[in-house]
């Protein structure tokens, strides 16, 4: 929570790219601190850097779009979500197999990714430059434009060289006095300006509350997968592989919203609420069961039905922002995120709180999602009625201008053929 804002402020100022290379760093740090740490203060810094690494995901999401036009704007969302899924899922595959078939030793697993995490890296120094940023460079860049002409202006008159100097250095020192103020304010006023729209404010706020529970249930469904099935054995823990499992069919459902063409501005509220009270219903079921295998499919299932709408939530907020806007709204949405799951945490979690069970904190969850689906139905029913009864009132006005048109030519036609007929009784 505390790097996301210098993160996502460094994300505009600095053009994406130095993100992702931090992003790749932390990466390296948390494994390498994994392997050769031993201490509680080496492991909270590990913590530290993974922090950083899940802050820096805000960087990708908005850097991708800086690469590609509009027009596909959809189709790279579900492919870039798509193949961060299949990376989990083949890392997933491969850390089940190596533990369950080969014996393999989570310090060797460790290993391994630290090898996959050091070759991203390389390839994050490859990534190519985005031409611009939305408000810490744009200053800049107006004033070297002003110096240039100012430049030019000196060539020309010699003689007047020292007043340009004199006046061009009072001009950067009023700019820089202003220039923290300016880009805070611009960012407030771009912000404001997002939430005016619906689309965007209901996609935002999806992204803010839905993603706060998804992330506790996956932060704590192994505990609960321990509590109904306690193995004794690493053998006998399938967790890798119904992590696999369900990252697969999340990657599915991902790729396939990048083809689902429907009317968002009047069906979004509707396919929301049904996935949320979809995904609550799951959640009931993973609490209640004392069959592990239950708790399995329930959990890929819920995976899957989030992911199918990650995809489509930042479609619709990137497909009605600017390129380098989309890192700033990225950024509050996943801070915000961060803040509800913090607060949560300590509330139902922590031991300065509630301190539940896990299967209590589960019910919770499901509580939760419940409340949701009652607000986004709600809404939709709300959205529906006042489309459909729009259209009727436009229907109708239709219909009165058809009849009021026809009413006139009949008239006309009326007062024609009187004329004519009176014409002929004369002659």
């Amino acid at each position: 929570m505390a790097v996301l804002v210098p993160v996502f402020l460094l994300t505009d100022y600095l053009r994406y790219k130095p993100v992702l290379i931090l992003q790749s760093l932390s990466h390296v740090s948390i494994w390498l601190l994994l392997l050769l740490g031993t201490s509680l203060l080496e492991m909270q810094l590990m913590e530290f850097f993974y922090g950083i690494t899940m802050a820096a995901r805000v960087a990708y999401s908005s850097y991708i779009f800086s690469l590609v036009p509009a027009t596909v704007y959809q189709r790279v969302a579900s492919f870039s979500r798509s193949s961060v899924l299949m990376g989990v899922f083949i890392s997933s595959v491969l850390g089940q197999m190596c533990v369950s078939i080969g014996g393999v030793t989570y310090t060797m697993l460790s290993a391994v990714s630290l090898g996959f995490v050091t070759f991203g890296l390389l390839l994050s120094f490859f990534l190519p430059w985005p031409k611009r940023s939305l408000f810490f460079n744009q200053a800049y860049l107006e004033q070297e434009r002003k110096d240039a002409a100012r430049s030019e202006l000196a060539r020309m008159k010699p003689d007047e060289k020292d007043g340009s100097v004199a006046a061009q250095s009072r001009n950067v020192s009023a700019w820089t006095n202003s220039w923290t103020n300016s880009v805070f304010v611009q960012m407030l006023k771009e912000l404001k300006n997002v939430m005016k729209v619906p689309s965007l404010r209901l996609w935002c706020l999806w992204w803010v509350f839905n993603s706060t529970g998804y992330y506790l249930v996956v932060f704590y469904v192994h505990i609960l997968w321990n509590k109904v099935y306690p193995a004794t054995e690493n053998k006998h823990v399938y967790n890798g592989a119904v992590e696999a499992a369900s990252t697969l069919l999340g990657a599915i459902t991902s790729f396939a919203a990048g083809y689902v063409t429907i009317r968002w501005n009047l069906w979004s509220e509707l396919v929301i609420g049904l996935i949320t009270a979809a995904q609550a219903g799951l959640l009931l079921l993973m609490d209640t069961t004392d069959n592990i295998w239950v708790c399995y499919v329930s959990y890929a299932l819920f995976r899957g039905l989030y992911q199918f709408l990650v995809p489509i939530a930042i479609f619709q907020i990137a497909s009605n922002l600017t390129k380098e806007l989309c890192a700033l709204v990225f950024g509050v949405n996943t801070f915000l995120g961060t803040i509800l799951k913090s607060i949560t945490t300590i509330i139902v979690v922590d031991k300065r709180g509630l301190a539940l069970n896990v299967q209590s904190q589960f019910f919770v969850y499901f509580f939760y999602f419940i409340f949701l689906t009652v607000i986004y139905l709600g809404c939709s029913a709300w959205v529906i009625t006042r489309h459909y009864r729009h259209q009727r009132a436009e229907e109708g006005q239709t219909d009165v201008s058809v009849a009021t048109e026809l009413c006139s030519k009949a008239a006309a036609a009326s007062e024609a053929h009187c004329v004519i007929n009176g014409t002929s009784n004369q002659a």
